[in-house]
């Protein structure tokens, strides 16, 4: 383990509570020299396939947070250990491992990463009353309901509605195609749907909607071939990172000037990667900035980076919140008390980058959705 490494999980052990007694009951507590029973935590996401750099980032995010409290003496004297599980993007496979996980026992369940298996997965929870905390789930299918489902990301809604005033009153576009996959259909739909209304509201005009499925046989050349026949003044791409970065590199053939933009769920390392000079100049809406200057946010990307060798981006940061969110509830348990009442009378969670507090629904909102552009292979916040 590297020296800043160990002082990040030091560090967070000195900002630790006391825990209640009422806690170590609750949990298990162990009798003479026996070793304290683990707490577990379920991990739920796309680890294998195209989406594999969000599950994969989310997953690291998650490890870091237990790493760190197991330094400073886990939860209530109890290790916390992960049971982490690839749902394949699949909505079978994800209800499968979800009622695994709740059979092996987990206290709550981090994920899962895209929102279509959020929509296949809460029904499960909410049988159980398992608390489920999803880093980057934000389909409005799964917004104000009294259930075991929350999330540390704003919705679609809230996404899509500012780039669609970003487009109108910034770029001066008024004609717009969009391309979009319908593999996570509650979140693509969702997003569109939110965009279009507002894009059209403010005067502009979707000219083409091309859609697709992430694997399926179509070519890229020819999806970007019919977005771009009724020549938009831009072009918006709903998609993962891999689709989003193929789709630019088709887009670019055609035609080298058109503006393109992205949903949130295509910002990641893996678009810059895959890329290169097709995605310079492309737009995405975020509430997440790689450039902070949050000191808990520069301490924890190094640890990150010495950690794992690589940028958390959105998914490893807003794992790594939604670990420490159960993980906190976990700590103030209480006799007769379930884990989602005790983590809704929390006023409010440190973030990152910014305090955030949820709803009596689950839902939260970050304080502000920043536009980022891609300059030399790095996401800039232009506003």
């Amino acid at each position: 383990m590297s020296q800043v490494h160990r002082n990040f999980l030091v560090s967070g052990a000195q900002r630790l509570p006391l825990a209640l007694l009422a806690a170590l009951l609750l949990l298990g507590g162990s009798s003479g020299c026996s070793p304290p029973d683990p707490v577990r935590i379920g991990y739920v996401g796309g680890i294998s396939g195209r989406v594999a750099d969000l599950g994969i980032t989310g997953r690291d995010g998650v490890q870091l947070a237990v790493e760190r409290i197991n330094q400073a003496g886990g939860v209530s004297g109890h290790p916390v250990e992960i049971i982490s599980r690839d749902d394949h993007q699949d909505p079978a496979a994800a209800r499968r491992v979800v009622e695994e996980l709740i059979e092996l026992g987990v206290s709550a369940i981090v994920g899962p990463m895209t929102s279509a298996m959020g929509v296949a997965v809460a029904p499960i929870v909410n049988e159980h009353k398992v608390l489920m905390v999803s880093p980057t789930v934000t389909t409005e299918e799964l917004s104000g309901l009294d259930d075991y489902f929350f999330r540390v990301s704003s919705t679609t809604g809230y996404f899509s509605t500012r780039n669609a005033k970003y487009q109108l009153s910034q770029k001066k576009l008024r004609r717009m195609a969009a391309i979009y996959d319908l593999g996570n259909r509650s979140f693509s739909v969702n997003w569109l749907q939110n965009f279009r209304r507002t894009f059209v509201a403010g005067g502009g005009e979707m000219v083409t909607e091309v859609s697709f499925v992430s694997g399926g046989d179509e070519k890229y050349i020819e999806l970007a071939r019919r977005a771009l026949t009724s020549g938009p003044d831009g072009v918006l791409i709903i998609a993962n990172s891999v689709d989003s970065a193929l789709l630019c590199q088709q887009i670019r053939k055609l035609d080298s000037m058109v503006p393109i933009t992205l949903a949130d769920w295509g910002a990641t390392e893996r678009l810059l990667e895959l890329g290169g000079r097709a995605v310079e100049g492309v737009t995405v809406i975020q509430t997440f900035d790689r450039a902070s200057n949050n000191p808990r946010y520069k301490e924890f990307r190094q640890a990150y980076l010495l950690r794992f060798n690589r940028e958390p981006g959105f998914a490893g940061v807003y794992a790594f919140e939604s670990t420490n969110v159960i993980l906190k509830a976990l700590e103030r348990m209480e006799q007769g008390k379930d884990l989602k009442q005790v983590l809704l009378d929390i006023p409010e969670f440190e973030g990152l980058q910014s305090s955030f507090r949820f709803d009596r629904f689950g839902d939260v909102t970050r304080p502000h959705a920043s536009i980022s552009i891609v300059e030399n292979g790095q996401f800039v916040v232009k506003d």
